[in-house]
């Protein structure tokens, strides 16, 4: 416990544990249940089920070009309704809650719109409904900007909302609640058998997460270790100890865990491929620059040399926000002299791990199962956490179950 006599504990559930009626009523079960208890209670909640897919569908239908203010104004709704749904299910059990918005909150958050940042949070709102023995249940994946208008915090935003109050309220830990009963070792769906852990080292969770992993945001697993909040994934179905990733990053675990802890795979990939004429014409800068001004994280990024007749440079972003930074990334290689090519029919694999650097023989027996299923690799990405690969989408979920199965991992004996 942290800085005061009763305990503060930040809960965070996502859209599919907040999918209908029943699961509402379950959820704020559980909520009640905790506030009784004695401690002060904070809930952040994502959409509902599909809602954002939907509301983005219906905002394709009406405008197939809307300006990314107007989608945040209309996507926050989502979270905004499941909050309030969630307030008057926790007040039907006869306990006092309220719902309140991002901004209503106090978080603050700058950048550009549909992958804004926190920049800050302003707890007296929360604190004050808190001391007045309420529950708070905030929408998650928005906040206030500088100019007064909202900004969503992009993929995984809500897990973000809540390690960031968890944070400023000086709670003991940050629950995430999901519909799986923990961090695995694989997608559960792709394969069956896989594992939960037992716990994971920050770091090695900001690896599996960036790779793909559904469970939790790699921001907001940067976040908590950078504050120093523990946080746990549990099921929002299903009793059971979950998974704990600790607010510090623990030497001796990392010493004494297996090497590949996990198979991690992502479907929203593309490829991007840019390629000017040769000479003294170099769009590295430019090309990042475009993307940094859209908020837009890179993975395996190669480029040619600069003695070649043509320059080159290649890597991987997420599928889905190809559509918001194309147009200017092919108006400033336009302007080079270049083009610009996109393939969206890639997936990434990868095992998550420690020292994997340090092992090349694990990059090759990756290579080698994948290679004798007939799995095609282009580019590879190697670092002492994470070794990744592209490969046909269709393929993917094959890659994730051979991979699975050849480092052993259904019989891994959690940490």
């Amino acid at each position: 416990m942290r800085g005061a006599d009763v305990r503060t504990r930040v809960h965070k559930y996502g859209g599919s544990s907040l999918c209908d009626v029943p699961a509402i009523h379950r959820v704020a079960d559980n909520v009640a249940r905790g506030h009784r208890s004695g401690e002060r209670t904070v809930v952040v909640v994502s959409a509902q089920g599909d809602t954002t897919d939907e509301l983005l569908r219906l905002a394709g239908r009406v405008n197939a070009t809307a300006p990314a203010r107007e989608l945040d104004q209309l996507l926050v709704t989502g979270e905004n309704a499941a909050a309030a749904l969630l307030a008057m299910a926790v007040q039907r059990l006869g306990v006092r809650a309220v719902s309140l918005t991002g901004p209503q909150a106090g978080i603050v958050a700058e950048g550009v719109h549909g992958a804004g940042i926190i920049a800050d949070v302003d707890t007296a709102p929360v604190r004050r409904r808190l001391d007045a023995g309420e529950v708070v249940v905030v929408a998650g994946f928005q906040g206030r900007g500088a100019d007064g208008d909202v900004r969503t915090l992009g993929r995984g935003g809500s897990d973000t909302t809540a390690v960031a109050l968890a944070a400023s309220l000086e709670a003991d830990r940050c629950d995430i609640y999901t519909d799986v009963p923990g961090v695995l070792t694989a997608d559960p769906r792709l394969v069956p058998q896989a594992r939960v852990l037992a716990r994971v080292d920050p770091a090695v969770m900001a690896e599996m997460a960036f790779a793909g992993a559904r469970v939790l945001h790699s921001r907001a697993v940067e976040l908590a270790a950078l504050r120093a909040v523990e946080v746990r994934v549990l099921s929002s179905v299903r009793p059971g100890a979950g998974t704990v990733i600790p607010g510090r990053s623990d030497s001796h675990m990392l010493e004494t865990s297996s090497t590949v802890t996990a198979i991690a795979h992502d479907a929203d990939v593309a490829r991007i491929l840019v390629d000017t004429p040769g000479g003294n014409t170099d769009p590295a800068t430019e090309v990042l620059t475009v993307l940094a001004a859209h908020a837009v994280p890179v993975d395996l990024v190669a480029r040619s040399g600069p003695q070649e007749d043509e320059f080159r440079i290649g890597f991987a972003v997420r599928s889905s926000e190809v559509p918001r930074m194309i147009e200017p990334l092919q108006h400033t290689v336009a302007e080079l002299g270049g083009r610009v090519r996109v393939d969206d029919n890639v997936g990434k694999v990868s095992l998550i791990g420690v020292g994997l650097l340090n092992r090349p023989e694990y990059t090759v027996r990756m290579l080698s199962v994948l290679r004798d299923a007939g799995i095609p690799t282009s580019w590879i990405s190697i670092s002492q956490l994470r070794t990744s690969a592209v490969v046909p989408r269709y393929q993917l979920a094959e890659a994730v179950t051979l991979l699975h199965g050849a480092f052993g991992l259904a019989e891994l004996i959690p940490a």
